[in-house]
């Protein structure tokens, strides 16, 4: 067992870093010091991929598509809809008013029906930085990372603001990582460095590569609850061991 943030950093090659997770069921932010993660220093929050879906759905809903069309998808098909089609907004509330940025994109549904969509493209994935929108009293993951941060002893900040890892399937929306880099640069403003964020293109399984690349490490096998263990202390063990 292991800590997702640890893995989705060792995925990237480092052990020291601030991995900022969005997956399907929930987003994590974790800060990590030399293989060790600071519980301190983990934020949680409760809006990701399969909430954004279900925005999505009722944000076409209001839309002018015929009903009919949206009823009929399925949770399948309104992923590749969503993954698709969406994209993060760098300046969301500009291209609400500004009727001229809602660049348009169709997408055909499996029954041969076109789904035509507008402002919803970019209006879908921002409660990841705006829960407010899905009427939830939290910050955003953005708002979380600089929590986070600040809760890393100065001296290990710096080393954790150039180490800003990206991970998970809702990292994967175009725009994200620009969104997060300028996000977090207005956080830490006047502090004297400039952040960038790390986004490999294969983050959205960037937590199963750094599991694999950490199961192969000797100095990981301490962290292994063996067969033995298990069977003579039961799966209550796990809550010991780890």
């Amino acid at each position: 067992v292991a800590n997702t943030g640890f893995l989705s950093l060792c995925a990237h090659g480092r052990v020291t870093g601030l991995a900022v997770e969005a997956g399907a069921a929930v987003s994590h932010v974790t800060s990590v010091c030399g293989g060790q993660t600071l519980r301190k220093g983990t934020r949680c929050l409760g809006v990701a991929g399969d909430h954004l879906s279900r925005h999505l759905h009722q944000l076409l809903l209001q839309g002018p598509t015929e009903p009919s069309a949206l009823q009929a998808l399925t949770k399948k098909v309104l992923t590749q809809l969503k993954e698709q089609c969406c994209y993060v907004s760098l300046d969301y509330e500009g291209d609400l008013q500004e009727k001229g940025s809602h660049h348009p994109a169709r997408f055909q549904t499996p029954d041969g029906r076109w789904i035509s969509l507008g402002k919803e493209r970019f209006c879908c994935p921002e409660p990841l930085f705006r829960p407010e929108l899905l009427q939830l009293s939290c910050p955003g993951l953005h708002l979380l990372a600089g929590q986070s941060l600040r809760t890393v002893p100065e001296h290990a900040r710096r080393l954790l603001l150039g180490n800003i890892v990206l991970s998970g399937g809702s990292s994967m929306f175009l725009g994200f990582p620009e969104r997060m880099c300028l996000e977090l640069n207005l956080l830490f403003q006047g502090a004297g460095v400039h952040i960038e964020v790390l986004a490999n293109p294969r983050r959205g399984t960037a937590a199963w590569a750094g599991g694999s690349m950490a199961a192969s490490l000797t100095s990981f096998q301490h962290a292994w609850m063996t067969k033995g263990e298990y069977q003579e202390h039961g799966a209550e063990w796990v809550h010991t061991k780890f």
